[in-house]
């Protein structure tokens, strides 16, 4: 299978085009720097010259605060960017993987959401990410959006990461404790995404590591991970509400999502969030004792 990815170069991507290259793919990884999303034209023209048989879409404007501001610019690369990827990808005939975000919601419900509850995002972040699901059911016609959350991994800057570093750097470390989600680790998402696109069950899909969390509880799990494994980690940490750190995007209270279309459709789902973690952070330890942590 030919496979194009976009965003190649952030923690995602890298782990998508790593692991189909391993799976025997021929992979085109597409970063910033080799494809500005945002360009019709450069987007049609690296598509018909690769010839793909699928898309995987991971390119993103991901800064969920500065997005409040920079409403264009997020529109610009979450909506218009995808609206491009997906009729280029329309136009070869080749499938396309959009990845999307537990932020289409709006975080007040209970119980876990399911792929076809009502959205309703409540930041400009979500709402870009929902005009690009939009283009994408409404352009492709061979299509899988793949909702994800609380995304970590290897590359690139994350929650995981920062806390392994505040956990040395800081005496006392406060962490909000009443927004409930699921962690996702970047090579189980890639596993999930390997697996779906040799199908041809195309639809909405929640992907997410098993279980759910707050993200005081996901610092202690990182913090008993560490110890596992050698990293010494000071920090006394204490759970603080979201009230106590206010940022401009406002972040869902409650972001679980049920996985549904992958029971239904008979995939494999993904691990729990423990396990992810824990392979993340024996695989990660070597880069944190040769090279510092990023």
């Amino acid at each position: 299978m030919k496979v194009l990815v976009t965003g190649a170069e952030g923690q995602l991507g890298r782990d998508v085009t790593a692991l189909f290259q391993q799976a025997g793919h021929q992979v085109l990884g597409c970063g910033r720097s080799m494809l500005d999303i945002t360009r019709l034209d450069a987007c049609q023209q690296a598509v018909a010259d690769f010839g793909p048989d699928t898309i995987v879409h991971c390119a993103a404007y991901t800064a969920v605060d500065a997005a409040e501001t920079d409403i264009d610019g997020a529109y610009r690369v979450n909506a218009i960017g995808t609206r491009n990827m997906t009729t280029a990808a329309e136009n070869c005939g080749a499938k396309l993987v959009y990845i999307s975000t537990d932020y289409v919601f709006n975080g007040r419900s209970s119980v876990p959401y399911r792929e076809y509850d009502v959205t309703d995002p409540q930041s400009v972040y979500g709402k870009t990410k929902q005009a690009g699901e939009q283009f994408v059911q409404s352009l492709s016609s061979r299509y899988f959006i793949v909702r994800t959350s609380w995304v970590y991994g290897a590359h690139g800057a994350n929650f995981v990461k920062t806390m392994l570093r505040l956990g040395q750097e800081k005496p006392v470390l406060q962490v909000v404790n009443d927004q409930l989600g699921s962690p996702t680790f970047t090579v189980d998402l890639s596993r999930f995404l390997l697996e779906l696109v040799q199908t041809e069950k195309y639809g909405i899909y929640h992907a997410s590591n098993a279980g759910q969390c707050t993200w005081f509880d996901f610092t202690r799990a990182i913090f008993d991970e560490a110890g596992k494994a050698g990293i010494q980690l000071t920090a006394r940490l204490e759970p603080c509400t979201t009230a106590q750190f206010p940022r401009p995007a406002p972040r869902p209270a409650y972001s679980v999502m049920d996985h549904m279309a992958i029971r239904a459709n008979g995939l494999t789902d993904l691990r729990d969030w423990r396990e992810g973690l824990h392979d993340f952070i024996q695989i990660y330890l070597p880069k944190i004792k040769n090279q510092g942590i990023e």
